[in-house]
């Protein structure tokens, strides 16, 4: 399937079965309302947001566990020749819009946008009302604006809660463990 017509397309990529469509954040709902009504992507499965701060910077020594078709051993990381270092990434954060078409062999579909930490992406809750609780999420735990969102509260954290916890730059730690039999 082809998908040149998208409204702000930047690139199309293809890996692991699935098709990718990195789009211009500012023309994000007028993307994924063509999608719905041309391509007939009729369901927002999920949104992903991703923090790639420090990439590739840190992952200089790459290796891992390589599987074969003997099984693979955990306690030797190896790459067995096929190590390679990661691609760089454009911005920060990505956003990541699984779509679905929800008739008999319809293909997977991702929407993906870059963004710099500070920079907003506009709601798709008119295109898709699924997107609602994903964009809170979004907001809740990576601190991605979400602009036109017509309740972006927090979801999971406590409205006092400061910060945003899966964000690379999160502090880590915390407050101790306080136990009812020490008071």
């Amino acid at each position: 399937m082809t998908y040149e017509g998208v409204p702000g397309l930047v690139e199309t990529r293809e890996a692991h079965g699935e098709t990718t469509l990195v789009v211009d954040p500012a023309r994000l709902v007028e993307a994924c309302t063509y999608l719905r009504d041309e391509h007939g992507f009729n369901f927002l499965s999920d949104i992903a947001a991703t923090d790639y701060l420090g990439w590739p910077e840190s992952t200089s020594q790459v290796a891992g566990y390589v599987g074969t078709a003997s099984g693979r051993n955990i306690n030797v990381p190896a790459s067995q020749g096929l190590q390679r270092l990661p691609e760089g990434r454009p911005k920060r954060f990505a956003m990541n819009y699984q779509l679905l078409a929800v008739r008999e062999g319809a293909p997977r579909l991702r929407v993906q946008v870059w963004l710099e930490d500070g920079e907003s992406v506009p709601t798709v809750i008119g295109v898709w009302p699924t997107a609602d609780w994903f964009e809170r999420e979004a907001w809740d735990m990576m601190g991605i604006p979400i602009e036109g969102h017509p309740n972006l509260s927090r979801l999971l954290m406590d409205e006092d809660w400061e910060g945003h916890p899966l964000r690379k730059d999160y502090p880590l730690g915390g407050e101790p463990v306080r136990f009812s039999s020490e008071e």
